[in-house]
């Protein structure tokens, strides 16, 4: 069964938004990735490279608060109606191909479902209803 997060897109201000979040809900940041910190760093303008790629908060004993900064020219430019996703992490590789599969059926795939830098089985798409989907699976590694 799917585990469901949720995933915030913001426009430069990721890491204040989150020690924010971080100052109401407690505990400790589970990732924090900057742009500089990918494989793809040098496609990154300087301004950029501190912004914040991944960020993971948990939240209570099963969610956790995920976002990034949208950057322009890395993934769909951000806008009212995309900048939250709902993220399932999932427990088999041939759950996240169903659920990958059936969800994203009439809808726009935006990543397709392929092994990221990361390690992990990602890929991302707006269903036909219009809602921001994140699809991973890791391995049991945490989100």
């Amino acid at each position: 069964m799917p585990t469901i997060h949720t995933y915030l897109n913001f426009s430069g201000t990721t890491e204040e938004a989150f020690r924010f979040y971080q100052s109401v809900f407690g505990g400790e940041f589970r990732n924090l990735q900057r742009y500089r910190d990918t494989p793809f760093a040098d496609k990154v303008a300087g301004a950029d490279k501190d912004k914040i790629m991944h960020i993971a908060l948990p939240v209570g004993a099963h969610s956790v608060l995920m976002g990034t900064d949208s950057l322009p020219g890395m993934g769909p430019a951000l806008q009212v109606g995309n900048h939250c996703h709902l993220s399932l992490d999932v427990s088999s590789e041939q759950e996240a191909r169903q659920l990958f599969d059936g969800l994203s059926r009439g809808g726009q795939v935006t990543m397709p479902l392929e092994m990221s830098f990361w390690g992990a089985l990602f890929g991302m798409f707006t269903d036909r209803f219009g809602v921001s989907w994140m699809i991973n699976y890791d391995q049991g590694q945490p989100a």
